[in-house]
């Protein structure tokens, strides 16, 4: 019997079909896929819709930490030995995930090179970003972290015209995500769309215009925080 070809392995695919060690589960929009402080023990991929992470402090203050899209992961903690959930994650809109247990994934890495090299690319993307937003957190006023964050949720940068940004994303959450209140975020986009930086139709739409001022450094509004 001839055995399986590995360069046959489409680990999008592995991704998306029930299996062991896998389910495919659905979520409704505020649904909780895990909250902070469950047991870690499984990794999530989202196949449709978003999900945000939220960390609450001891002092009770909760904060948005990340939007992930469809093909990212998350969860992955529980495979560098975290035993409990330190962000708890809900979706914004209704989204099918795939659950991936601890073992299932120390499986497929080991024995699926390219589901390896897909895994390893989200870490490694994901490691940049964080990078970069501490960056921008540590030098940047909060409405070039606003326009940044408007882009990135726009999907700018990557394959594919930029997308329209889900109104299911509050100016709550954008405020949470930068470090700011809603009424300055509120400000600032009001701003960007008088500026021809931005456009509101039942959602958010980012244009060039925005990109070409953050490449170029060009002050975004003359007021500053």
């Amino acid at each position: 019997m001839e055995k399986p070809d590995k360069d046959m392995f489409d680990p999008r695919i592995f991704l998306a079909k029930v299996g062991t060690g896998k389910q495919v589960l659905e979520f409704h929009k505020n649904q909780h896929v895990f909250e902070q402080g469950d047991v870690a023990d499984t990794v999530f991929y989202i196949q449709t819709g978003k999900v945000k992470l939220t960390v609450v402090s001891e002092q009770g203050k909760e904060a948005v930490v990340a939007i992930l899209e469809p093909g990212q992961f998350f969860g992955e903690g529980c495979m560098n030995g975290h035993p409990l959930r330190i962000a708890t994650t809900t979706a914004i809109e209704d989204c099918v995930i795939t659950s991936i247990t601890k073992d299932a994934m120390i499986t497929a890495i080991h024995d699926e090179p390219k589901f390896s090299e897909l895994f390893m690319a989200y870490l490694l993307t994901r490691n940049s970003r964080i990078e970069e937003d501490l960056i921008d957190q540590l030098f940047n006023s909060s409405e070039r972290r606003l326009a940044r964050l408007l882009l990135l949720l726009a999907n700018f940068g990557k394959e594919g015209n930029p997308q329209p940004i889900s109104p299911n994303i509050s100016q709550e959450t954008l405020a949470e995500m930068i470090g700011t209140t809603r009424s300055r975020v509120s400000y600032f986009m009001n701003k960007f769309r008088k500026l021809g930086l931005i456009s509101y139709n039942g959602h958010i739409e980012v244009h060039n215009s925005l990109l070409s001022a953050v490449l170029h450094e060009k002050p975004l509004l003359r007021e500053r925080d």
